[in-house]
């Protein structure tokens, strides 16, 4: 169902009045409820809040619900996000009692269930890496990226070499490294990339040096390519004692093809809310574990899961391994994010999840041949990508003056959520699209003309592009004013 202009309801408070209040139709409270609170707990005037009937209380929230979009309601192409289909059973399986009813504080020998499923779940990612051990902690990518920073600082204080400050980061990198790195105290470095899409050796030689603690990649980059330069990187790397970090987020891609740890890079996070199909976005919960090489083994967040020699399972006490760096979160980790990847990783299997990073790959390189046969979106970058690319709208600018821009609010018209767009910053116009390994032929056909159909418009009628959305709920917005001066509170409208 196209949700348009006016299913833009009025608020609760606008539905308000009177004797309205939801509860109507249940069993009222006694009399003289409020009297038996003590004076202290009580108000000395109501709540303002609103007072509507059940049914239009219901309504109301099923409409706005109907606002979103998500990838239960169609195509999600958000470059760099993996925005894939969520296979119910997961979440039926983080819905067992036995996983959602257990306190976070419950003694090891009640929660043996869920520590096996988290002791198993590390050992599958670190398997998946090439990694020797795995965190759960962190909540996020980019706590995870923290993390892995706060362990990078923890390893070279460790040795005393305490001169490395900087953390270099191609242009490429995922958008958070700079922050992240930035938190944990260093400096960081920008690096360029060379007209092919990988790291700029020779700009990347000339920065690294004593200083250097790390460097932080996303591979493949946010340019949709597989670093082909990987094994001489890590080799300047560690030749200059410093460490190699690699941003997990594309890890869809390069699932049974590419373990990290292998290659040689020591630290690593994991976007289960990506890779492994938990849900995502929306400010709602994620996981972001970290995996490290051997020799950052005791620098890791505590407590971690250990199983005993008689096959049972509990948590590190407190102390038991003093070089570790501290919480990153409070208990284990988000165990309903967690139990909803290992439920991911075990339905598919080793031979499944190198079937899910051939899909996504071939569906983006797809998607990108169509695109780029047509001329009328640039493709910056020749050769295969991996499971995202870019398309440029900087020749359909040039010709007819419609932006990237308008190009995502025409797509609303057309019933797709845009791709990322202006992301990289490296590219001119710059669109990011990542189809996935779980849409089928039909859908990324549809979406190619869509976009195609788009640029056409572009040339014939540009003004029907550069004035839409034209169905959406809300018109276009002044995208900086909205950014800079948002307006997240309702007022009611004055009298008269």
């Amino acid at each position: 169902m196209s949700v348009t202009g006016p299913k833009l309801q009025p608020t609760l408070f606008e539905l308000s009045g009177t004797g309205r209040a939801a509860g109507r139709r249940i069993p009222a409270p006694p009399a003289d409820a409020l009297e038996r609170l003590p004076a202290a707990a009580r108000r000395a005037a109501p709540p303002a809040l609103p007072e509507v009937d059940e049914a239009s209380l219901v309504r109301h929230y099923v409409n706005l619900s109907q606002l979103n979009w998500g990838v239960d309601t169609g195509f999600y192409p958000l470059g760099s996000c993996t925005m894939k289909y969520n296979p119910k059973v997961n979440e039926w399986a983080a819905r067992l009692p036995g996983f959602a009813a257990l306190h976070p504080l419950a003694p090891d020998e009640t929660a043996q269930g869920t520590l096996e499923m988290l002791w198993e779940l590390e050992r599958d990612l670190a398997e998946i890496s090439g990694m020797d051990a795995v965190t759960l902690q962190p909540a996020a990518g980019a706590q995870g990226e923290l993390t892995g920073m706060l362990l990078v600082r923890a390893y070279h204080r460790a040795r005393r070499d305490l001169e490395r400050t900087d953390v270099l980061i191609p242009d490429s990198a995922h958008g958070t490294n700079p922050a992240t790195a930035s938190m944990a105290g260093f400096r960081t470095v920008n690096i360029p990339s060379a007209p092919d899409g990988g790291v700029d050796l020779e700009a990347f030689r000339a920065a690294l040096g004593p200083r250097t603690a790390a460097i932080m990649i996303t591979n493949p980059s946010t340019l949709g390519l597989f670093e082909r330069r990987i094994v001489e990187l890590l080799e300047l790397v560690h030749a200059a004692g410093a460490l190699a970090y690699m941003d997990g987020a594309n890890l869809n891609a390069i699932l049974g093809r590419f373990r990290p740890g292998e290659a040689g890079f020591d630290v690593m996070h994991f976007n289960v809310h990506k890779t492994f199909s938990t849900p995502h976005g929306g400010g709602g919960p994620g996981a972001g574990p970290v995996g490290v090489r051997g020799p950052l083994i005791p620098f890791l967040p505590a407590p971690r899961v250990l199983r005993e020699p008689g096959g049972t399972f509990r948590l590190e006490r407190p102390g038991e391994r003093p070089a570790s760096i501290g919480r990153m979160r409070g208990h284990v980790g988000n165990v309903g994010i967690l139990l909803r990847a290992w439920a991911y990783i075990r339905a598919h299997g080793a031979d499944g999840l190198r079937e899910v990073s051939d899909d996504a790959v071939l569906a983006a390189n797809y998607l990108r041949g169509r695109l780029a046969a047509d001329g009328a979106y640039e493709v910056p970058y020749p050769g295969p990508c991996a499971h995202e690319f870019i398309a440029s709208g900087a020749g359909l600018k040039r010709a007819t003056g419609v932006r990237t821009l308008d190009v995502a609010k025409r797509l609303i018209d057309k019933g797709y959520h845009p791709p990322t767009i202006y992301f990289p910053h490296t590219v001119d116009e710059a669109m990011l699209i990542e189809p996935t390994e779980t849409e089928r032929l039909e859908t990324l056909d549809a979406f190619a003309d869509a976009l195609l159909e788009i640029a056409r418009e572009a040339h014939e009628t540009p003004e029907l592009v550069t004035s839409a959305p034209h169905t959406a709920p809300v018109r276009r917005l002044d995208e900086a004013s909205a950014a800079r001066q948002p307006n997240l509170r309702w007022r009611p409208r004055p009298l008269g």
